[in-house]
């Protein structure tokens, strides 16, 4: 597959990407490698991406836990103490191979370690693939609230081998695919029916829906690095997705949702407020609820959980003067940013949601 060009770096897939990274290590001379995995990253995929690596440059491993609730300065402290023992210096290298939790975070690290040393994003998921490692969003979360704490830098390149989706669960899987399915609701009608239907989809189909769907993102953040315009559309889903993300993480009696289950939630609650305030269609209303319900199974929302998720979302990073803004949409394809919802119309998406 072609590299794609995105903002100062470039996205590079398959064999040839290795040939890339080889030969910036070539030309660049880092004075270190630091590979940034977790523990499941460090047993399921650094082996077989060491072998692909050509360099007599001193390698270093740092280990982080995996998972959402790491994603946070403490674990970020750790990582920069690390660093600091092992002597990285400003033409150290540091490799991110993970998730969106290694890339957000160790891009973070790294653009902040000394002032910035250069980092390159290796996503072993399908959602660090087509989402968290692509546009130059690191950071970390601030307790219960996401992506907080962070900065918006680019990575030398960005490398993708979809041989690592291997290792993935199948919920691993789906929280990526949600992502794939926002990408075709808010940029390419066309992209959203090919996403529709997965039940014959193969591992070749695969790899061209990832290409098509980076190429979705990356065309929205060449445009607009700081989401200062079209690229607020990327959040489509996400006001109240996050919200239910965060809700759910600190909740002692709620089993954790994965980023794209809660996004996926929060997509079918969006086009219910679509519906009400942008006149989307009724039957892609429903379209979009029945292909989300297809892959994700339904999450249970007591009365009770509507009020602490509602409240969440004064959090999110798109509101300004004390605003809430949702990305809404007026069809499929055609997003609307900057729109205001009450809080009675999205009690009433939770129970389209759940009817």
């Amino acid at each position: 597959m072609k590299s794609i060009a995105s903002v100062k770096n470039f996205i590079h897939f398959g064999e040839t990407a290795y040939q890339y990274l080889n030969n910036y290590l070539n030309d660049n001379n880092p004075s270190k490698l630091f590979i940034l995995v977790d523990s499941h990253t460090k047993e399921l995929c650094l082996p077989s991406f060491l072998q692909n690596l050509a360099t007599s440059i001193e390698i270093e491993i740092i280990e982080i836990e995996p998972g959402e609730s790491e994603k946070n300065i403490t674990t970020c402290n750790g990582v920069w103490e690390a660093l600091t023992e092992l002597d990285a210096d400003r033409k150290s290298l540091c490799i991110n191979l993970g998730g969106g939790v290694v890339t957000d975070l160790g891009g973070f690290v790294a653009s902040t370690f000394k002032r910035g040393i250069a980092y390159i994003n290796i996503p072993t998921t399908l959602l660090g693939m087509v989402d968290a490692a692509v546009g130059g969003k690191t950071g970390v979360d601030l307790g219960k609230l996401k992506n907080q704490i962070g900065v918006i830098s680019n990575a030398e390149m960005v490398l993708i081998d979809t041989s690592f989706l291997t290792t993935l669960s199948a919920n691993e899987m789906r929280s990526g695919l949600a992502e794939m399915l926002k990408h075709g609701l808010i940029a390419d009608s066309s992209y959203w029916n090919k996403m529709s239907d997965l039940s014959q989809l193969t591992l070749e189909d695969l790899d061209e829906l990832i290409y098509e769907s980076i190429l979705i993102k990356n065309n929205i953040v060449t445009q607009d690095l700081n989401e200062d315009g079209i690229r607020k559309t990327l959040n489509f889903g996400h006001t109240l997705g996050h919200a239910i993300e965060s809700y759910f993480l600190e909740s002692n009696e709620k089993e954790t949702l994965l980023h794209g289950e809660a996004v996926a939630v929060g997509m079918i609650l969006a086009a219910y407020l679509s519906n009400q305030l942008q006149n989307l269609d009724s039957n892609q209303t429903q379209e979009i609820k029945q292909t989300i319900l297809k892959t994700f199974p339904k999450v249970d929302f007591a009365k009770e959980d509507l009020a602490p998720i509602i409240d969440l979302m004064k959090y999110d990073k798109k509101n300004s003067h004390g605003i809430i803004n949702f990305v809404l949409l007026s069809s499929i394809g055609k997003p609307i940013i900057d729109c205001q919802v009450s809080n009675d119309l999205i009690e009433k998406s939770f129970q389209f949601y759940s009817e």
